[in-house]
């Protein structure tokens, strides 16, 4: 997937291949920074108010300085605008990465966001769920944290990308990333649910997971409906044992698994709530 011409930086517009940060870029060195993915549909942002609540809450708690222009019409206005201007006339994945600038680990030179818009296309395939389960398997070699930041859509990604290579390695469409306790924490490209004995479970944030927007929209959805679904641990155990497991992220809505190691799983709930929950964001 390749950002087409034009992209936003600081509210101006550059073509793409235009080199905009230097070498001592805060984010660049250490991965000092945040991003949010978000997808567009027919010029509509889904889940809009749940991304820049995300985004706003992310860079008070990397310590930026207060700007309320990230929940803004204008801000808004910029990402819409570039959609346009790159030509996705259907769907399109925008991606907002944000660094804090130059300087050394105890010398930033200011704590100003400076921010950066992608835009991407998106096939229609993205708005339906998959008709072939996910292959994957849980991979130990690297682990999330379980601490304030790591709810954080963080530009500091090394377990996620060392998963993601493993993956590939592998032949797998992903894989399970466990905590310092050996507990269930997500996956490098989305959030994870189980459901186990009737109840549907999924990792508390205090696992180590990422504060996903379709996790928090799926999961009010589902206590206001009276589902059995709670947030807690979840051992290897008891995701091996599973009756199904499905994964949610902004820009796929939810996609099940088919297999992870030697269990395999069912389909069933996934499939109502993507239809439920999901396909009417796309209208």
């Amino acid at each position: 997937m390749n950002t087409d011409g034009f992209l936003n930086f600081n509210g101006k517009i550059f073509k793409k291949d235009k080199l905009l940060i230097s070498p001592d870029n805060r984010s660049f060195r250490y991965g000092d920074g945040c991003f949010e993915n978000m997808k567009m549909v027919n010029g509509k942002i889904m889940l809009e108010a749940f991304h820049l609540e995300r985004l706003f809450t992310s860079l008070q708690t990397l310590q930026f300085n207060k700007s309320s222009y990230f929940i803004s019409d204008a801000f808004k206005d910029e990402m819409t605008e570039l959609v346009k201007k790159n030509k996705h006339k259907k769907s399109a994945k925008i991606r907002v990465t944000i660094s804090r600038g130059d300087g050394g680990l105890y010398d930033a030179e200011n704590n100003n966001p400076n921010y950066l818009i992608q835009t991407f296309d998106l096939n229609a395939s993205n708005h339906k769920m998959n008709e072939n389960g996910l292959v994957m398997d849980v991979y130990t070699k690297a682990r999330k944290v379980c601490d304030d930041f790591s709810h954080i859509k963080s530009n500091n990604c090394l377990c996620y990308a060392m998963g993601a290579l493993w993956a590939k390695e592998h032949k797998l469409n992903d894989v399970v990333l466990l905590n310092p306790y050996d507990k269930i924490a997500d996956t490098t490209l989305a959030n994870i649910f189980i459901v186990k004995d009737g109840l549907i479970k999924t990792p508390a944030l205090t696992e180590g997971c990422v504060g996903g927007v379709t996790r928090k929209y799926l999961l009010k959805c589902m206590k206001e409906e009276g589902m059995p679904v709670e947030e807690t641990s979840i051992t290897v155990d008891e995701l091996m044992q599973a009756s199904e497991v499905f994964l949610t992220s902004a820009i796929r809505g939810i996609r099940w698994v088919k297999e992870i190691g030697k269990s395999n799983y069912k389909n069933q709930l996934a499939a109502v709530l993507h239809k439920k929950f999901i396909t009417p964001l796309l209208v």
